[in-house]
């Protein structure tokens, strides 16, 4: 397993590098969530209230890390 990341802090965003990395694979993880619900989402009963959730985490991120 390699150390290599693929993202860094947005410009401006400061924060211990252990939080920065337990932050990321949360990151990581809604990242993961958000293709499932992209693909739950081409069947109708998807719920609205999820992919919602889901957008606001993955903004909320965007502010944080660049990808």
């Amino acid at each position: 397993m390699t150390d290599k990341k693929n993202w860094h802090l947005q410009p401006g965003i400061q924060m211990p590098p252990q939080v920065a990395e337990d932050v990321a694979r949360i990151a990581c993880a809604l990242k993961s969530l958000s293709a499932y619900t992209t693909l739950v989402m081409e069947r109708e009963d998807c719920p609205e209230d999820l992919q919602k959730l889901v957008e606001e985490g993955l903004d909320a991120m965007a502010r944080v890390f660049v990808w």
